[in-house]
């Protein structure tokens, strides 16, 4: 599937100082009474933009933000730990700016020669980014002549770094982008059939605008996690403690499954715990209805069984959310399966979500995975048919300049 979107590969960079926007949004951990990078997935995604911009004589300055400082300089959300992680990854010297775009950070980018990589602060350090303040993307404009989005995971928010930015520079998807909306737009618009969708966490709310896109073009919907409870108070099936949330969002989607050609599956046993815990006194329930005093943390041993079988028939799954509360060991089960049938399935798989993605990585599946995408709302947002303002903000396929 051809991506319309002006890539990387064909922008005019030698010689040139390149502005990307990376998503190293990363969970940090002390250790040793020192800041690190606790998992470097998103900032291993992002290698193959940045090298191919190194090899073809670039100077990169990266922006990313760090989780939510709302606007003030945070020490505890710095870039540091992920310039220092991003380094060793590409064997070479990556500089952390002083800032974003105040003090000398214009005078450290002009420093930069070709291959060489600065890093700026947090973006989100500045109250403009999240604002998509025209000022913020015009300085931020000025410390390059090319802008290359790679962020996927933030594709979905309208902000000065993702969109605001490509007013006042060229703009091009990075690799990571690139594939990502391809590899998502094909399971929508040119899967392999069957197409088995498994969506599972904890909202119905959450994912009702893509269970309402895969009711017109899935083959099989597979509910689980705490999102199944909403579609049984929907029936007036008793849910006992269970978390139960989206109940008219849910009674929605069942009548529109009732018209549609695509089957929508609910789990068909369940285990159950007296609390949220892994020591909690548990049981296995043969049917969905669930006592008071107990709350459902998994899908049973049949669902997984069926779910399993459904997902080992099809040429296309999408799976996104997990079947339980996987973290606590009892109640791993239903989402071990599913991973596992997923990683043996010979149809195409794409994996999203963080908690699918975490759970791949737990049962150290993820490798066998076709495609594991970075993004979790942005990529909910592509799957229901939204535009993403990350995206739509590059130049067309035909406007990319190829004296690269």
């Amino acid at each position: 599937m051809s991506f319309d979107k002006a890539s990387v590969r064909d922008a005019p960079v030698k010689g040139r100082r390149v502005l990307v926007r990376v998503d190293f949004n990363v969970p940090l951990k002390d250790e040793g009474g020192e800041r690190v990078v606790a998992d470097d997935t998103r900032i291993r995604a992002a290698l193959p933009t940045i090298e191919l911009l190194r090899e073809r004589g670039a100077a990169l300055v990266l922006m990313s933000h760090l989780g939510r400082p709302k606007g003030e300089r945070d020490q505890a959300l710095s870039m540091a730990p992920v310039a220092k992680r991003l380094g060793e990854l590409l064997g070479a010297e990556v500089k952390l700016a002083p800032g974003v775009i105040e003090g000398d950070v214009d005078l450290t980018c002009g420093a930069l020669g070709p291959g060489d990589v600065l890093l700026l602060e947090n973006i989100r350090f500045e109250p403009g980014e999240t604002k998509n303040d025209p000022k913020l993307a015009e300085n931020l404009a000025q410390l390059a002549s090319v802008y290359v989005n790679d962020a996927f995971g933030a594709a979905h928010r309208a902000h000065a770094s993702t969109a605001g930015v490509a007013d006042y520079l060229p703009a091009y998807a990075g690799l990571l982008l690139e594939r990502e909306v391809t590899e998502l737009t094909k399971v929508v618009e040119d899967p392999q059939r069957p197409l088995v969708v498994v969506l599972g966490g904890a909202k119905v709310s959450d994912k009702v605008g893509v269970i309402d896109r895969f009711l017109e073009v899935a083959d099989q919907i597979l509910i689980g996690g705490a999102m199944c409870f909403g579609f049984f108070k929907a029936q007036g099936i008793p849910v006992g403690d269970s978390l139960a949330e989206g109940e008219q969002e849910a009674k929605a989607a069942l009548e529109r499954a009732e018209r549609s050609d695509c089957e929508l599956q609910l789990p068909v046993d369940l285990v159950l715990g007296r609390e949220f815990s892994a020591e909690t006194e548990l049981k296995e329930s043969d049917g969905v209805e669930v006592p008071d005093g107990w709350m459902g943390l998994d899908v049973g041993p049949r669902t997984a069984e069926n779910y399993a079988k459904a997902i080992a028939a099809a040429g296309t799954v999408l799976w996104n959310g997990p079947m339980g509360a996987f973290e606590m060991e009892p109640f791993a089960g239903g989402t071990k399966a599913v991973a596992e049938a997923v990683a043996a399935a010979p149809g195409t798989t794409v994996v999203g979500g963080g908690d699918s993605v975490a759970a791949l990585n737990q049962f150290g599946l993820e490798d066998r995975v076709d495609w594991v995408s970075t993004g979790g709302g942005a990529s909910l947002e592509l799957l229901e048919g939204k535009k993403l303002p990350g995206v739509e903000t590059l130049l067309d396929a035909e406007e990319g300049d190829t004296d690269a």
